[in-house]
């Protein structure tokens, strides 16, 4: 329980901030599976840029690491190759 006024602004803020990631989480494992589990390699192509923006928002707000990011769109453009 928050015991000051600043540490109950602390507490909604928090909240906020972990539905947007959560979100932003959420999305980029979305648009990876939607180009990992296409039936075919068009739609895996088609998917590819979608995932790759995901990926790179999620490094951008340091969700994930930069050099994990770089890992995914690597391993995702082998895949759809």
């Amino acid at each position: 329980m928050p015991n000051s006024k600043q540490s109950t602004k602390c507490v909604k803020r928090d909240e906020v901030r972990r539905i947007q990631n959560k979100s932003t989480t959420t999305a980029m494992k979305t648009a990876i599976r939607h180009v990992l589990s296409a039936e075919t390699p068009e739609a895996a192509k088609e998917a590819l840029p979608m995932a790759m923006k995901r990926v790179d928002k999620a490094a951008k707000k340091n969700l994930i690491h930069a050099n994990a990011a770089a890992r995914v769109k690597s391993q995702l453009s082998r895949a759809t190759n």
